[in-house]
């Protein structure tokens, strides 16, 4: 067998697997039963309901009709090279090569598309930095996150605001919270929730040691629809309402007034702030709509474990907790402790050169899915 043949043999492997785990028989049958629902009398009767089943059926046909095209070119692929190996036509197989590429890329992509199918991969998201073990260190760590991720927003074509943000005495912050919107944010950045370890020289030693830090890395989507919990069913008493004016070194961070808010969960911990309104009502409302989401996020089952992994026991950020590893002395190397993925240019991951960790992640994560429903 050839070389192209095998890869040719394995893609065909691949896409039998994806047609087992994913159900595709199951999916067109669905596919033919709506269609026929669409057809009925009355189906526009229920805007609502007929919103949502066409939204069903548009998901199911982003599954199966690619895979279907994939599936009629990979066999077609495999008979001509029969063909052409038969007849030596080094041409048409070079041809049919760069066709089985196509078909492999396409199915890298449809399985980061299934990846991204959750119920919140839609959604914009706020994203939250912390400082965690480190003093200083970790409070300089927590900006160049913030930074990094700016700069990915950036690149990808999101847009980015700062919700909030706290400078620290010395050094870098205490916390800061983006608001980041565009297609498919929270799909593509919910992978970042966690601990990050940094191993540098630090410039805040004058001994010019090694130093650990760590910093928290929270994703919340941005609900659009109405919350499970409302604000006015909140007890009181288990929220604190701080006000605050940013002070010291921060340039862009520093707020002129005490119009900032920050509202903390005391039996949790959770904690959410804004200050980029124009009144502290403004933005006592957004540190409100915040909180709604985390505390719905709280609620649901599946990703009560991704909130308790997000730093071990609510506040730990440290040691044992960690997701990711950047090391940039004496050698640079970021490694994600879950995909295992290790991306030697440290400094262009920092410089915002996230998303081959973020595709790893969703192939892993699918992969996780997969075996748990196999």
């Amino acid at each position: 067998m050839s070389e192209l043949s095998e890869r040719l043999a394995a893609l065909a492997a691949r896409l039998d697997e994806f047609t087992r785990l994913v159900d595709v028989p199951g999916k067109q049958a669905e596919i033919i039963r709506i269609e026929a629902l669409m057809g009925s009398p009355g189906f526009w009767d229920d805007q609502e309901l007929a919103r949502t089943t066409i939204d069903t059926l548009k998901g199911l046909k982003a599954i199966i009709e690619p895979h279907g095209r994939m599936s009629a070119d990979l066999a077609g692929v495999r008979d001509l090279l029969v063909m052409a190996e038969a007849e030596r036509d080094e041409a048409s197989i070079a041809d049919l090569a760069a066709e089985a590429d196509r078909i492999r890329q396409g199915l890298d992509q449809l399985e980061l598309n299934l990846a991204m199918s959750g119920p919140y991969d839609r959604c914009n998201v706020y994203l939250s930095v912390t400082p965690g073990a480190g003093g200083t260190d970790a409070c300089d760590w927590a900006e160049m996150l913030v930074r990094m991720y700016t700069a990915y927003c950036n690149k990808a074509g999101y847009q980015v605001d700062m919700v909030a943000a706290l400078p620290a005495p010395e050094a870098g912050i205490k916390f800061a919270t983006l608001h980041i919107r565009g297609h498919m944010v929270y799909g593509h950045l919910k992978s970042k929730m966690g601990t990050h370890r940094l191993v540098r020289i630090s410039p805040f030693n004058s001994a010019g040691t090694r130093e650990t830090s760590f910093a928290a890395v929270e994703i919340t989507p941005e609900l659009d629809d109405v919350p499970v919990i409302q604000q006015e069913d909140l007890d009181p008493k288990e929220f604190r309402i701080d006000t605050y004016r940013s002070g010291g070194a921060g340039g862009q961070y520093v707020n002129k007034t005490d119009s900032a808010v920050r509202i903390t969960h005391i039996p949790s911990g959770i904690a959410t702030s804004c200050q980029t309104e124009r009144s502290q009502g403004q933005n006592r409302n957004q540190a409100w709509k915040m909180m709604v989401a985390k505390l719905r996020q709280l609620q649901e089952a599946e990703r009560l474990q991704e909130l308790k992994d997000l730093s071990g026991e609510r506040g730990t950020v440290g040691w044992g907790h960690q997701i990711r590893s950047y090391v940039l002395q004496p050698s640079q190397l970021v490694t994600d402790l879950r995909t295992r993925l290790k991306i030697s240019d440290a400094q262009g991951v920092l410089d915002g050169g996230i998303q081959p960790l973020i595709d790893a992640y969703l192939r892993w994560r699918l992969k996780g899915e997969f075996a748990a429903a196999s």
